[in-house]
């Protein structure tokens, strides 16, 4: 569209001006431009004003016009994330996701498994548009309750399939690896296990830390169920607690727990442990890899959907498609210490690649469905969240 300027040496009939918004104008749907619009049609049509000032009053619509039209950009593209990630972890992505597209994002931070209940409990009526999760359980859940719509293929096309629904109703955002971390002032390389499994023998007893209420810990277990049945699973949680484990809040309490000498042993996450060595080299805290496939090493995937109740599917999608980018991928990599999950984005400097880690791989369709049971066992095995 070009608008005339008052410099125009002929204004044209006020019948051929193609400019004056329609009803059928995509910017005319919101009140303050319907008001616009009114305003333009009673602006009298005189051929009789001089080009000058017909030509003026145009450009003051056409400023009023942008204005108007910037509003209903901005007041209406919106979505709500709930978002199992921490602030810190996933905020300065979505602050820059609107800074891009001016699309303003809603957010409710929580726990994954609760803001999946949470999801549950409002069906249709939820005011989310995208969930974002720390593991695959808890997306997995609203998958099996039927609470997620499907992705498009450009999207799934973006994650390797292991990293993704086999359905198409979530997609992974990056990767974390079980790891079991270790004070080296207290506990030799050569003694460490070679499985989780070992860690129920009396060698280790006392000398282990769990954050049995953490979502990534009942994510392994879930996958321990699901290749080892639940009566070994329960055997070994059973182990823990009877070999004197010890339980904190979560990651980050181990690793502290483990830097200053409280507990030599803990199961976590392995970037806390190099967010810990970032902040103080110094500190004698290090990261063990159980052997090939255990499931002590197990990658859990963080992961994103699109509830299917959202009336906003479409900012919705170009979110979890700018998470997917080259940009958030690096922040994953290089802000979190996580593994970028997008296809053709590599890894940080000083983090090993996946394929020498080998790590163990799951079909993380199954967890969804057994998070529940899961915490069942958990409380069954005496293991209990501070």
């Amino acid at each position: 569209m070009t608008l005339p300027t008052p410099w125009s040496s002929k204004p044209p009939a006020c019948k051929s001006v193609p400019w004056p918004p329609r009803d059928s104008d995509p910017v005319m749907m919101c009140p303050s431009a319907m008001r616009a619009r009114r305003w333009w049609r009673s602006v009298p049509c005189s051929p009789s004003w001089s080009a000058l000032k017909l030509a003026s009053r145009r450009l003051a619509f056409a400023l009023v016009l942008s204005v108007v039209a910037g509003a209903c950009s901005s007041g209406e593209a919106s979505i709500t994330v709930y978002s199992g990630r921490t602030e810190n972890l996933i905020g300065p992505l979505l602050d820059e996701f609107t800074a891009q597209t001016g699309i303003d994002v809603a957010v409710k931070y929580g726990s994954s498994a609760e803001l999946a209940l949470l999801i549950s409990e409002e069906g249709d009526r939820s005011p989310a548009d995208v969930f974002i999760s720390q593991s695959p359980g808890a997306v997995g859940f609203l998958v099996e309750a039927g609470l997620l719509g499907s992705l498009n293929e450009a999207v799934l096309d973006m994650v390797s399939r292991e990293f993704r629904n086999g359905a198409g109703h979530w997609v992974g955002l990056s990767g974390r690896i079980r790891v079991l971390v270790y004070n080296s002032d207290l506990v030799a390389p050569d003694s460490l296990p070679a499985s989780v499994f070992d860690l129920t023998d009396e060698r280790f007893a006392d000398r282990i830390g769990v954050a049995p209420g953490n979502g990534s810990f009942q994510d392994f277990v879930t996958a321990m169920r699901d290749i080892h049945g639940d009566d070994a699973t329960l055997a070994w949680l059973e182990g823990l607690e009877s070999n004197g484990a010890k339980t904190y809040a979560n990651n980050t309490a181990i690793v502290q727990a483990v830097g200053r000498g409280e507990v030599p042993l803990g199961l976590v996450n392995h970037y806390y442990n190099l967010r810990a060595l970032t902040e103080d080299p110094d500190v004698s805290s290090r990261n063990h890899f159980f052997a090939e496939g255990d499931v002590g090493s197990l990658l859990i995937a963080t992961a994103a959907g699109i509830l299917e109740s959202s009336a906003q599917s479409g900012p919705a999608l170009d979110l979890i498609e700018f998470l997917l980018g080259e940009s958030a991928q690096s922040f994953f990599s290089e802000e979190t210490l996580e593994y970028p999950l997008a296809s053709g984005v590599a890894p940080a400097a000083g983090l090993p690649p996946l394929a020498e880690l080998e790590a163990a791989t799951y079909d993380f369709d199954d967890l969804g469905g057994g998070l529940e049971r899961t915490r069942e066992l958990i409380a069954a095995s005496g293991l209990e969240a501070p």
